[in-house]
């Protein structure tokens, strides 16, 4: 095994090193799933492709038997401000690989292909799906939701992002609503019209100061944030229209529909939200990947931000290499110990699992 993992870890470091190069930000993702099916198939693996998502099934697979789905995306944000080295140049300094998506989720992707490889290579309790999807930076739907519908169905998901190899056994939802309020207009120096701000700041101040009573162990509770506030037309109008923005984390214990509804009976404000896919998601600490995890010294935790677990109707875990602070970062980095690190302990999590 250790010679192994010596090999898969240098794989891994030369396949990301690649994956750098090709800029892949979300929804321009072509040319990198363009080069990684192709690497994939010169492994003498075959490929499943739809759109810019890559994924292969193990080649013993049996619909009697469970199925793992290993997941990680292909797709970065766009580089910020403040990078000193080349964010599109993979450099290696030190123990560390530099480079966009080196941390986020690269070294993922490369080190659960690794897994991917060495698992399906022998007879295992469940059938193995290796996912590089795309557009998980931005939710979009051209991501993994168009992919899922295409694969067999899946009992467990071990989702690739950078969590120092500690289990997220549980994740924030994200909704995200469009609120208005309706005055009249009228002439600011007499006294007429109905002023849409005066209304908005009720509800503004409702959102504030509003907790919902169910909170989660892991994720505390749910948290509402008005982002963004805009009204008027001049100084000296009564302005009819006053829209806001708030943006809210759900935990568990609520669908985000179940939230809609109850916000839209306590404001007066029109509520539109953009969307419910995104709900918070959770794995049931017992879980044997879980308790595996734990054996091994691993602390399950509940994690704050968003993933394409959002987007699983089946149980799933977020579990990954590096760490999340550095992540859409300048001089984004992964160290290659984190990655031997990653394969080793999937490897051990997951070879003669039983789910």
């Amino acid at each position: 095994m250790m010679t192994d993992l010596t090999h898969y870890t240098s794989e891994a470091v030369t396949l990301l090193s690649s994956l750098i190069s090709i800029p892949s930000i979300s929804r321009e993702e072509e040319q990198v799933a363009n080069f990684l099916q192709n690497y994939i198939e010169e492994c003498g693996i075959m490929t499943g492709r739809s759109g810019n998502n890559i994924w292969c099934i193990s080649p013993m697979f049996d619909m009697k038997k469970p199925t793992i789905l290993l997941n990680s995306h292909i797709d970065t944000v766009k580089p910020v401000n403040g990078w000193r080295k080349h964010p599109f140049t993979a450099k290696m300094d030190n123990g560390k690989l530099y480079g966009l998506g080196s941390n986020d989720a690269g070294a993922s992707v490369v080190s659960l292909f690794q897994v991917y490889r060495h698992l399906s290579s022998s007879e295992q309790a469940y059938n193995l799906i290796f996912l590089a999807s795309c557009e998980e930076e931005v939710s979009g739907k051209n991501g993994i939701e168009s992919v899922l519908p295409q694969l067999p169905p899946i009992a467990l998901g071990v989702v690739g992002e950078p969590t120092e190899m500690h289990p997220a056994i549980a994740e924030k939802g994200l909704m995200v609503l469009d609120v208005c309020a309706h005055g009249k207009a009228g002439h600011a120096a007499r006294n007429e019209g109905d002023n849409a701000i005066y209304k908005a700041l009720d509800d503004i101040q409702w959102f504030r100061n509003h907790r919902f009573p169910k909170e989660s162990p892991l994720l505390g509770p749910v948290k509402m944030s008005v982002t963004q506030v805009n009204a008027g037309t001049q100084h000296n109008v009564i302005p009819d229209l006053c829209s806001f923005v708030v943006d809210i984390r759900s935990n568990e214990c609520y669908s985000n529909e179940e939230l809609y509804q109850e916000i839209c009976s306590q404001v007066q404000s029109e509520v539109k939200a953009r969307s419910f896919r995104l709900n918070s998601s959770h794995i049931d600490v017992e879980h044997p990947f879980v308790k595996r995890a734990v054996q091994m010294g691993r602390t399950p935790f509940g994690s704050p931000t968003l993933s394409d677990q959002a987007l699983m109707k089946f149980p799933s875990v977020k579990m990954g290499p590096g760490k999340s602070s550095r992540s859409h970062t300048a001089d984004e980095y992964i160290m290659v110990s984190e990655i031997e690190e990653a394969i080793r302990m999937y490897i051990e999590i997951l070879d003669g699992l039983v789910i």
